[in-house]
């Protein structure tokens, strides 16, 4: 894999560093002392190099989006909030000042956070088609004794008047690594995993199913299909006393979902482990005291019945397969959307949610009512229907 990085000559080292961590990826620069370079600097790492992605700044994005061809993966390093804070930590005075690239909501929520007087504070947000002179002579006009920039050419024009607000070497790292899993995934789904103890990390790191996935301190993470192959012979936490497992559309989304559900099973009374979706799904304890609930659905990867379904369903393999073997428990008796979710340890309106898909699909069938109490309305029975489908689909 090829990753192409688009930087300042005078930033090259600090992006060096964030992508050391990076393994099995090739580095490709294209490197620029003048924003007018920077689109033959593309052209030529384009031509030349034929990254798998690109990662670059918002002025190199915005001199070269055109030459970027479509479906090439693209991250766009940001600076933010904090980036902008540690600048203001910086300087001796916090105000008079004057700020470009940021957005004058950044600007005002640091500036509120840092209890700073509003009135001394100038901004002039980012517009990709504005040139460096005019952003120096914005500053110039203000006459504000520092400034907080972000354009090279600006520091180069000031001095000694500018501090740096580029995003952080970790800001960076983390824009690295999910470009990368993104290559990596071609539009699959991730997955990841947070373990509270090392132990499990160490054994999964020793594993050769996890060669292709990325291990930073506690945390695993990888496309979704790299996961289901490595723990398709789970039935209980193998090892450790808690992990959470994460399933979602975007790495920083799987990693929360993973540490929400590491939480989770750290509450539990003994070794537990936890899968939270970015559907809204909680499949847990895994090796709690309860069945060993795993991720069930490998036991139907013989047949791509169960793919086909859950897509028509708009679920998840795991979570249709794991239904699947709550109706085989149920032995053809039907339940609530209540009963449903207090299985699969989901809130009640998640499993309201998931009977009107499965209804929806034709694979859970109404079966009449039941009174829980004497007073309120009856609760609809539902009969699941989705081993007969998988039976069909052979």
């Amino acid at each position: 894999m090829v990753i192409g990085l688009v930087v300042h000559d005078d930033h090259r080292a600090r992006f060096a560093a964030a992508a050391a961590t990076l393994t099995g990826v090739d580095v490709a620069w294209a490197t620029y002392r003048e924003e007018i370079d920077i689109r033959d600097r593309v052209a030529e790492l384009l031509r030349d190099d034929r990254p798998d992605g690109v990662l670059l700044g918002p002025v190199p994005w915005a001199r070269s989006r055109d030459l970027i061809p479509p479906g090439l993966p693209v991250a766009i390093t940001l600076p933010g909030a904090l980036d902008l804070a540690l600048a203001w930590a910086r300087a001796e005075e916090k105000t008079p000042v004057s700020i470009d690239t940021f957005s004058r909501a950044t600007v005002d929520e640091v500036a509120a956070a840092l209890e700073l007087d509003p009135a001394e504070i100038r901004c002039q947000p980012f517009d990709p088609g504005r040139p460096v002179d005019e952003v120096v002579q914005f500053h110039r006009e203000q006459a504000a004794p520092y400034v907080i920039s972000v354009r090279t050419g600006v520091a180069a024009a000031l001095g000694s008047r500018v501090i740096s607000a580029h995003p952080t070497p970790e800001a960076i790292r983390a824009d690295l690594h999910e470009l990368a899993l993104r290559i990596r995934a071609h539009g699959q789904r991730f997955a990841a995993a947070v373990f509270v103890e090392p132990g499990l990390r160490r054994r999964l790191k020793a594993m050769p199913e996890f060669a292709d996935a990325w291990i930073d301190g506690e945390k695993v993470f990888g496309p979704a299909a790299l996961f289901e192959r490595a723990t398709q012979r789970w039935t209980t936490l193998p090892a450790g006393r808690a992990a959470g497992f994460g399933i979602g559309a975007t790495a920083r989304l799987t990693v929360d979902l993973a540490e929400r559900a590491a939480a989770r099973a750290r509450a539990e009374a003994g070794p537990a482990g936890y899968l939270f979706t970015d559907d809204g799904l909680t499949i847990g304890p895994i090796g709690g005291s309860g069945p060993p609930l795993a991720w069930s659905h490998r036991a139907h990867g013989a047949h791509g019945g169960l793919a086909a379904l859950a897509e028509r369903a708009g679920l998840s393999a795991a979570t249709l397969s794991r239904l699947a073997a709550v109706e085989r428990g149920r032995d053809g008796r039907p339940l609530s959307p209540g009963e449903l979710a207090r299985t699969l340890g989901i809130t009640d309106p998640s499993g309201r949610r998931l009977i009107r898909k499965l209804s929806a699909a034709d694979l859970a069938v109404s079966d009449g009512s039941a009174q829980a109490y004497r007073k309120g309305r009856p609760t609809r029975l539902y009969r699941l229907a989705i081993n007969r489908a998988l039976k069909e689909a052979k």
